[in-house]
């Protein structure tokens, strides 16, 4: 038994390892949200990608139905954006956004935010969708206490709902075998129901039951209408089963006190 040594913000963590000497036997790789001892006794290795198709090791050709992890909606090897890739490498493949900038990502915000409806002003880049939740937990509450509403710092999420992996993100999320192994996670945090319901068996576009359930933030807000920053849901549930919101569903936002924040 070796000890590896990973370096992490300017701290060393030590975790020990089970370093075998046979080449490739993949004990290295730590694979996320996969049953590892399983895999590595049956792997099944993508090595290449063109257009809506991954090759397999053995030559298969498999559908990418989810788009990689649903970031790859334009499809897979497509010469304009491989060679957009390829250029801006070899310009300037990193410039730190920390006191400095570069013009291209000026560009892109300013694009992002003129395709965008109101009243969104301005963009902040994040490396993921993990991320990008903790981001916007932390500008919700930032915002509650920059307005001198700093007594808000109750988050809502939703049974179901998937936001990222980490400790803000599971704890507003509501799949149960994301949050069980992690204590308490961040206290503060209600969930709405969520909308899987029988009723919306083999709906064509928005399903019509359900819109009801979101009545539940008035009977959380009674207790709490000075206590909430922000409530956060997705627009469509992916992770949990890509489960359409039913009609009508949003009005709740008309309904929330003008302070609280939609994520």
């Amino acid at each position: 038994m070796a000890r590896g040594v990973t370096y992490l913000e300017g701290e060393i963590f030590i975790m020990a390892l089970d370093r075998s000497n046979t080449p490739n036997d993949l004990s290295a790789f730590w694979m996320p949200f996969t049953a590892n001892r399983q895999f590595k006794k049956s792997p099944r290795m993508l090595v290449s990608a063109d257009g809506m198709f991954y090759k397999t090791a053995d030559g298969r050709d498999i559908l990418d139905g989810t788009a990689g992890l649903w970031c790859c909606n334009a499809g897979h090897n497509r010469p304009k954006i491989v060679e957009a890739i390829r250029k801006q490498a070899g310009e300037l493949d990193y410039a730190p956004a920390f006191q400095m900038g570069h013009p291209v990502a000026f560009e892109l915000a300013s694009r992002l935010r003129d395709m965008a409806p109101d009243p969104f002003e301005h963009v902040f880049f994040t490396n993921s969708g993990s991320e990008s939740v903790e981001t916007a937990l932390k500008i919700a509450l930032a915002y509650q206490r920059a307005i001198g509403q700093g007594s808000r710092t109750r988050l809502i999420g939703r049974e179901r709902g998937y936001h990222g992996v980490n400790f803000g993100g599971i704890s507003v999320g509501g799949i149960v075998n994301n949050r069980k192994f992690f204590g308490s996670l961040l206290t503060g945090v209600d969930h709405l129901p969520h909308t899987h319901l029988a009723d919306n068996a083999y709906s064509k576009g928005q399903p019509e039951h359900g819109a009801h359930l979101a009545d539940d933030l008035e009977r959380i807000l009674p207790g709490h209408a000075e206590t909430i920053a922000a409530v956060i849901v997705e627009p469509m549930a992916g992770s949990t089963g890509v489960l359409l919101p039913p009609k009508a569903i949003w009005s709740v936002c008309a309904k929330s006190p003008a302070n609280m924040e939609f994520c």
